[in-house]
């Protein structure tokens, strides 16, 4: 641990990683010691950390080969053309159980 800078994480491996749900305390605790001007830079950090994660994330999902294509299609289908997922979700599992048993009518 590495006191000078007042950070709980290791510099180790990630088996080493602190919960999420003890940071966010350690974070909370934190957050009670500062002053309002400091917890507003603390604010446009996180803002711009969440926006560079989700554009992270939209980056990603771009690189997908024909994702957009997809999506753009499916905007455009009529929804007369769309299956409910429930009744998806059980031919899934009639299908899936049927392999395991014999009907006869």
């Amino acid at each position: 641990m590495n006191t000078t800078d007042n950070f709980p994480m290791d510099d180790g491996s990630s088996a080493d990683l602190i919960s999420v749900a003890e940071l966010q305390q350690q974070l909370n605790d934190l957050l009670q010691q500062l002053s309002p001007e400091r917890l507003q830079v603390l604010t446009d950090f996180a803002a711009y950390l969440a926006n560079a994660e989700s554009e992270a994330a939209t980056q990603e999902l771009l690189a997908i080969p024909g994702l957009l294509e997809r999506v753009k299609q499916n905007q455009v289908t009529p929804k007369a053309q769309y299956t409910a997922w429930r009744t998806l979700h059980s031919t899934r599992i009639f299908l899936s159980y049927s392999r395991f048993f014999t009907f006869s009518c």
